[in-house]
């Protein structure tokens, strides 16, 4: 899309008060702008309010998004303004465990992911993943040990920052990112569980369900934080099983269940439905 037909996405929280709503829309409205969608939530325990606003009929997308700081401002917002066709920069890490990332692949090779890749990272070599189609996805072998692990992230931040990546995806990848590169990367990092969160942490969790005779299994997909397992949620998902499942057969039902919680945590992210409201998150429905 060009011009007018081009879509645009605002996406802010600020301090609930009167007249926030009134003043976007009349903003918009004077730009000559037309409201496609909108999206709100007033949380009522944090008195944060969160919006989403789709539009187009956008003459002058630079000015719209200038003149929009000061009712930014004004109203203390934390507030993004972005092009809904502009792809984002996705780096993807990943271990031995690839299903995720063929899953990604494929969502990104069709066109369900609006992203570039900028990179796949992994600390194992390409020929782990010969089976899988990577052309056009640079790749980046970067092993690590104990011993090189600091230095191993220094690799990983300088290229995320030469590749101007957005956002970086652990797709199943099995080494814990340290504190100073959580922070560096807070609220553009994602991670999939092969747990339903909060419960099984750890190593094994389907061996710790399958003990314990669980009924339910699931994934979640969260920001990571430099608390392990413990940042926003962004998406969650589970199957029914049964006692005659073994602990293969609920690794073979959970690979399922990962893919498709971490494709639609992505795209959430990419289309700006995300927002993180202390240790939880508002995410605004398709």
């Amino acid at each position: 899309m060009s011009g007018s037909q081009a879509q645009y996405v605002l996406a802010f929280s600020c301090p609930n008060q009167p007249g926030i709503v009134a003043a976007v829309s009349t903003y918009i409205f004077e730009h000559g702008c037309n409201i496609l969608d909108a999206q709100q939530y007033d949380d009522t325990e944090t008195t944060v309010f969160f919006c989403r606003i789709v539009f187009d009929r956008v003459e002058n997308f630079t000015a719209v998004q200038d003149g929009f700081a000061a009712i930014g401002e004004r109203f203390k917002m934390n507030w993004r303004m972005n092009a809904r066709d502009a792809k984002k920069r996705v780096m993807i890490l990943v271990s031995r465990f690839d299903h995720c990332l063929g899953d990604l692949l494929y969502r990104w090779r069709i066109g369900e992911l609006n992203m570039d890749i900028s990179a796949i990272v992994s600390n194992h070599p390409r020929e782990t993943y010969a089976h899988h189609d990577l052309d056009g996805a640079p790749f980046h072998h970067l092993p690590v040990t104990k011993e090189t692990k600091m230095e191993q992230e220094a690799q990983v931040w300088d290229l995320i920052r030469s590749t101007k990546t957005d956002i970086v995806v652990l797709a199943r990848y099995m080494q814990i990112l340290s504190d100073g590169l959580s922070a560096k990367l807070m609220g553009r990092c994602i991670n999939i569980h092969h747990s339903f969160l909060p419960g099984f942490k750890g190593a094994n969790p389907y061996t710790q369900a399958h003990r314990r005779g669980v009924k339910l299994i699931g994934a979640t997909a969260h920001y990571v934080t430099a608390d392990l397992d413990e940042g926003p949620i962004i998406e969650q998902d589970v199957e029914r099983i049964s006692h005659r499942d073994t602990p293969d057969d609920l690794v073979r039902k959970g690979r399922d269940i990962e893919r498709r919680v971490l494709a639609r945590a992505l795209r959430h992210h990419i289309d700006d439905r995300v927002m993180v409201n202390g240790r939880k998150t508002v995410v605004f429905s398709d």
